[in-house]
């Protein structure tokens, strides 16, 4: 069974349900998370309860669409004080003013912006109420079917291109990949970004060990045995979220501190080829941001000559931002950074989760949650269309990517 952060019951346009995976529980309890209005969908992004820019995004639009719901169907409790249904109009200004609330949720991910903007031209385009629910309800199932059905493109342009690579290198034989945060099932509709690319790796790598004897030299050479994902601090995406989804999908896979990566490239049994990893936003020459601590694995992969590959869907490509430096990074409450939370260390029966303070209170912290990879230590960025690789001298042409 395959993991689902996101549980959307479709059906009646007009009694539709969403429901989220609480991410700060994981991996020690899987709880839902009710999403019934905007200020629902705000909370959940908010509070990386739900996180990966297209999660994000996705989210989002779904909190429209309830909220939406809740106003159509007359039980409008919850949400009543915010707006004046005396006229389409008048509900769209209110629209709109709710639409800039949920975009404040985490300022960094593009993809929210850019479906949100989505939902701006569908509150032009609707003349009533019900109609623009029926759009939304529309393209809310859009949002979720493509997003599944552009990762596995995503997953496999990556594989192949990595695998098409090391062949015409004339590597033979077993290697091991490096990744970072979660960009999994967890942070999408399904298979992911960055971590789908390595399921699609897994997945040629099985089908190696499956095939008949006589085939096996050319189905095994080269193949994907072992993935490394990061710890991710602050927040362990990669201890609680990345290393849970590898658990789940048997792939194997040996988890290292994020101080502990140049060496254990140095020091791994199977040779380390490649990192994949996500983006929050990319900006029109390649610059990427990415959770913390990308950027010093790329500096670390350049160091090594190990190539290092951004995957994202174009919807995560800005046009709109020049370079890295004109991309805004968020900075997180101090207190994510001076305390951690797990499950009670040897405890029986559920897991009860504590939090533990690890630094002085009073001790001034930096807690920026993303960092900005200049296109230069980037390899190649991939796409559900193709894989992008750098002129001779040295940039990345995404043009098409906005025409």
């Amino acid at each position: 069974m395959s993991l689902q952060a996101i549980q959307f019951q479709r059906g009646d346009k007009s009694q539709v349900s969403v429901r989220v995976l609480d991410q700060l529980l994981l991996p020690y309890v899987s709880r839902y998370i009710p999403i019934q209005t905007v200020d629902d969908g705000f909370a959940v992004i908010r509070s990386m309860q739900v996180r990966g820019a297209p999660a994000i995004a996705i989210v989002g639009v779904l909190s429209v669409l309830v909220e939406c719901q809740l106003l159509c169907n007359e039980d409008f409790v919850a949400v009543q004080a915010f707006y004046d249904l005396s006229s389409y109009a008048a509900f769209g200004r209110t629209m709109r003013m709710r639409l800039a609330h949920l975009l404040g949720s985490r300022p960094t991910a593009v993809n929210l912006s850019h479906a949100l903007r989505d939902v701006e031209r569908l509150l032009d385009s609707a003349t009533s109420l019900s109609q623009f629910r029926d759009r939304m309800y529309d393209y809310a199932c859009e949002l979720l079917d493509m997003d599944v059905a552009n990762n596995v493109r995503m997953g496999d342009n990556g594989a192949r291109f990595l695998l098409d690579a090391l062949i015409a290198e004339g590597f033979d034989g077993s290697f091991a990949v490096l990744t970072i945060c979660n960009t999994g099932s967890l942070a999408t509709a399904g298979y992911g970004t960055a971590l789908g690319a390595i399921r699609s790796l897994w997945q040629h790598a099985e089908a190696g060990l499956t095939a008949p004897k006589k085939q096996k030299a050319s189905a095994c050479a080269p193949r994907m045995t072992h993935v490394f994902p990061l710890e991710t601090r602050p927040y362990n995406q990669g201890s609680r979220l990345t290393a849970y989804e590898l658990l789940h999908d048997a792939i194997p896979a040996t988890l290292i501190t994020d101080s502990s990566v140049a060496y254990r490239i140095q020091t791994s049994p199977v040779p380390i080829k490649a990192a994949f990893v996500g983006a929050d936003r990319i900006a029109r020459n390649g610059d990427t941001a990415n959770k913390i601590g990308t950027l010093q694995l790329a500096l670390v992969c350049r160091h090594f000559g190990i190539r290092f590959f951004v995957v994202a869907p174009r919807s995560t490509v800005d046009g709109t931002t020049a370079a890295g430096t004109d991309i805004p990074v968020e900075e997180r409450c101090p207190d994510e950074f001076r305390v951690v939370t797990g499950a009670a260390a040897g405890a029986t029966g559920d897991p009860t989760t504590a939090s533990v303070a690890i630094a002085p209170r009073d001790m001034p912290v930096w807690n920026p949650a993303f960092d900005v990879t200049p296109h230069a230590y980037i390899d190649a960025i991939v796409t559900e269309t193709r894989v992008f690789t750098k002129d001779a001298a040295g940039n990345f042409d995404l043009d098409e990517l906005f025409t």
